[in-house]
């Protein structure tokens, strides 16, 4: 392995090999064991690699040098930060009942109650699960999540201290969906390395639903790297919602390993943001399975977004749906670049991947790049991608009719943005998601029922 020298090194990169050098013990004996395992050799492989520059290609429109130059504070001593979640989260989905976890910084909250029940599912800390779920834990970190590939991900490896298990056995149903609470709190600038495990076992079915929020105006940098395994016959419905402020930046990077006969759906939606990188990675190992992916994106002011998707089909007869909405307002940038990659002998795949993209300004500015990768003959795959600006007849015909100018322009956004909101199967929160959609483009960040959250 070649690692690079200090002379070849930037002033990012640098800060955390010197930090890790001086507290890589600290770390280890602050850390759930089974995530010290591999942390020594991500590091390794961070030093070889370095923070991507803007000229590879995967990385083009995310500055990674610059967003991990601040010098953030770290809780490496895992010292509780005095809050109490359960009363300053009220958030209330109407008619969604939910089994609710949260996550403080990186932090699994000490008080969320832990599910260990009698059928093996398991919710909470990877330092709480039984030793069979322990050991399945061993077995597939970072089997997916590749820590020799890419910089963040072998970054979040090396630092991160405890990981949030959803381990659903052979032939289970998490019975309601499983809601979990991101929560930035700090009053010094902090990074945060979140890590997430979810493992359904052949025939296993759950709801997950990830919420991010930030409790303090401060800058956070946050990031995260999710593993999910779907064996066999497993149905997955997942959803991340992001409702930070303007002052958090966060790199989140999934990879998914889908089974046969299996149905996963990933719904990513960025509300509110400073600058966000989405990295997934999905790919599907057995035949007659279906992967749909949903993203919806609203960003303005100086707000950046980035998607950066692969959809891999190995094996023959599985069908993929990607599509992918983007309003762009004011000076914001957001941009989209998804691959479908159809390796030789994967025959009969069916796939279908839309990019469609609003620009509400001209200072706005979208970056699409939709992908085909073809290397079998019996398949159906087609891709499209559009950005366009605001219909101004439509607009007309509406003041014609007596609704304001900027009434009228925020239904058109709102009609845009609510095709990927209607493909929400969970309808309690297909409602609320509306609901927070509509006031976003009024420019009202919203707040929920009693929560002394949302600024």
């Amino acid at each position: 392995m070649m690692l690079k020298t200090d002379g070849d090194m930037t002033n990012s990169e640098q800060q955390y090999i010197d930090l890790y050098n001086n507290y890589s013990d600290v770390i280890k004996a602050n850390s759930a064991e089974e995530l010290n395992s591999s942390r020594d050799e991500a590091f390794r492989h961070f030093m070889s690699m370095g923070f991507p520059s803007l000229k590879k290609e995967e990385y083009k429109y995310t500055d990674v040098q610059k967003s991990f130059a601040p010098d953030y504070g770290l809780n490496f001593k895992r010292i509780e930060i005095p809050t109490d979640p359960f009363e300053a989260f009220k958030c209330n989905v109407p008619n969604l009942s939910t089994l609710l976890y949260f996550v403080v910084n990186d932090l699994c909250y000490k008080d969320n109650p832990c599910m260990k029940d009698d059928n093996g599912i398991f919710l909470g800390s990877i330092k709480q699960a039984p030793e069979k779920v322990k050991q399945a834990f061993a077995r597939l970190y970072t089997k997916n999540a590749d820590v020799t590939t890419d910089a963040v991900t072998a970054l979040n490896t090396a630092l991160a201290q405890d990981a949030f298990m959803v381990y659903v056995p052979r032939g289970q149903r998490l019975n309601k969906t499983l809601q979990v609470i991101n929560l930035l709190h700090s009053k010094i600038d902090l990074m945060v390395n979140r890590r997430l495990m979810i493992v359904l076992e052949e025939g296993a079915e759950a709801t997950l639903l990830f919420c991010d929020h930030a409790m303090d105006s401060v800058k956070f940098l946050a990031t995260q790297v999710t593993e999910i395994y779907c064996a066999d016959n497993s149905h997955l419905d997942m959803y991340e919602l992001e409702e930070n402020h303007i002052l958090c930046t966060r790199f989140s990077n999934t990879y998914v390993s889908v089974g046969a006969d299996c149905t996963v759906s990933l719904n990513n939606i960025t509300l509110y943001n400073g600058t966000t990188r989405n990295t997934l990675r999905v790919k599907l190992e057995g035949e007659h399975s279906e992967v749909t992916l949903n993203g919806c994106v609203i960003a303005d002011k100086n707000q950046k977004v980035d998607n950066n998707t692969l959809i891999e089909h190995a094996v023959p007869n599985c069908t993929s749906n990607e599509l992918y909405r983007y309003v762009i307002d004011d000076s914001a940038v957001g941009a989209f670049a998804g691959r479908i990659l159809v390796q030789p002998g994967a025959q009969k795949t069916v796939s279908q991947e839309t990019n469609a993209n609003l620009c509400a300004t001209k200072e706005a500015r979208m970056y699409s790049q939709p992908m085909l990768e073809i290397y079998a003959d019996d398949v159906k795959c087609s891709h499209g991608s559009t950005v366009g600006v605001l219909d101004e007849n439509a607009l007309f015909y509406m003041q014609q009719r007596g609704i304001p100018v900027d009434e009228a322009r925020m239904l058109l956004k709102f009609a845009f943005i609510s095709q990927v909101c209607e493909k929400i199967k969970l309808e309690p929160l297909r409602e609320r998601l509306n609901y927070l959609v509509n006031k976003r483009f009024r420019g009202q960040l919203s707040k929920c029922t009693g929560c002394s959250l949302c600024k």
